[in-house]
């Protein structure tokens, strides 16, 4: 029996909701081929977010963790490919943090590269009729900071074996006060949750497969 971790943020930039945790949050306690997920809301907060993370990593001992974050404006499931060592912040986090031009590790590697199998998830979801793409960039913000700070910590811990970050769209009910913004269903994007930690368990190597742009 193995134990998954799969992480949400809390709402942030004055939206009242925030998709990668209320679709997170469906999953706790869930079996998935055998493997035990629960999971954590981490705050949209610099810093904050990796000391809750890895707390969460220190008490569950997961073999798999999957970080969602919310991408408004993207149209699909985007699985990220790269996390790099800056903290650059358009806007101020939750609590008024906005660290600019900062390293998230200091000494750290410039860059680290997910672990998932990043093609594969891409070819599964789209198989399964939903809209899903490689992400070439994370951005510069807390999802970045996370990712980071998650394969930093993924690199020290021969425990986890797969680790990763995966944007997902808007609610419905986000789009519309975004006039214009692409968004995708809580039940689409649950199907997709389930369908990606599947192909994390059960694939040993990633499809070699053309994907991905910088969105």
């Amino acid at each position: 029996m193995h134990n998954i971790l799969l992480t949400g943020f809390a709402p942030f930039d004055h939206e009242i909701t925030n998709p990668s945790w209320e679709t997170a949050k469906e999953f706790s306690g869930k079996k998935i081929l055998d493997h035990t997920i629960h999971v954590a809301q981490l705050p949209c907060e610099f810093g904050v977010a990796l000391r809750d993370l890895r707390n969460q990593i220190e008490q569950l001992k997961p073999q798999l963790v999957i970080c969602l974050g919310q991408a408004g404006g993207r149209s699909e499931i985007t699985v990220e490919r790269v996390a790099i060592n800056v903290d650059d912040a358009r806007i101020p986090d939750n609590i008024g943090a906005q660290p600019i031009d900062q390293a998230i590790v200091e000494g750290g590697p410039a860059a680290y590269f997910s672990t998932l199998p990043i093609k594969a998830i891409t070819h599964t979801l789209r198989e399964n009729g939903i809209p899903a793409d490689v992400s070439q960039s994370a951005g510069t913000y807390v999802c970045n900071h996370v990712f980071y700070g998650l394969m930093h910590l993924a690199s020290q811990n021969r425990e986890i074996l797969r680790a990763g970050f995966i944007h997902i769209p808007y609610l419905p009910s986000q789009a519309c006060l975004h006039p214009g913004s692409a968004s995708m269903s809580q039940s689409m994007m649950e199907k997709a949750v389930q369908l990606i930690v599947e192909e994390c368990i059960s694939r040993k190597d990633d499809l070699k497969m053309g994907a991905g742009r910088i969105y």
